[in-house]
């Protein structure tokens, strides 16, 4: 089932997100909606506060950026097979050269700013199987679990940009709340009338 996504404004996305247990109510269900929310908005991740849960659980599917002409066959091919689903996620360590890339986000429609992240991160966190994993990312995929991640801990990727950048996207975001953005796919804005 596709989900409304909830937009910039609304104070789930600022919460930090409440570990969840193995026996969570429709779990699976909750992951298959979740994806298929992704997929309908063209997404690479999505997380779960942007669906209205403040829980540590979110998706990615890097598949969209494999097609891209700026990469090399190893990288193409790396994020051709890399779809996974985090549960209670742990940032162990971030390293590596900072590096910048132009990032969007669902919850924020028609912005994208440049930000820096690590080229390089350990992450510790439970598959949708409740099996842990503690791997080691690079590249856009590990720019991709951060972003994601930094949802579950309530941060959005306009909170790493310049005052400068923020005051000029000041007016679209704005309008985001207001219910004034119109992607091709269902949101929930925190002060539109008739939620």
């Amino acid at each position: 089932m596709i989900l409304p996504i909830v937009g910039y404004g609304d104070p789930v996305l600022r919460k930090i997100g409440d570990e969840i247990s193995s026996d969570y109510p429709n779990l699976n269900v909750l992951i298959a909606n979740m994806y298929e929310t992704m997929y309908n908005a063209f997404g690479v991740g999505l997380a779960a506060p942007q669906i209205g849960l403040a829980i540590r659980l979110f998706v990615i599917d890097t598949e969209p950026f494999s097609d891209s002409e700026k990469l090399s066959k190893d990288e193409q091919q790396q994020l051709k097979g890399f779809k996974q689903t985090f549960i209670n996620a742990k940032i162990l360590l971030e390293e590596g050269n900072e590096w910048v890339f132009n990032e969007g986000c669902l919850s924020i429609p028609d912005v994208r700013e440049d930000v820096t992240r690590n080229e390089r991160i350990k992450i510790e966190y439970f598959d949708e199987n409740f099996i842990k994993k503690t791997e080691i990312y690079d590249g856009i995929i590990a720019r991709v679990i951060q972003h994601e991640y930094d949802h579950i801990e309530g941060i959005l990727f306009t909170d790493k940009i310049s005052s400068l950048k923020k005051t000029l996207i000041k007016k679209k975001l704005q309008n985001i709340m207001d219910g004034k953005a119109f992607p091709d796919y269902r949101m929930r804005f925190v002060n539109k009338k008739g939620r």
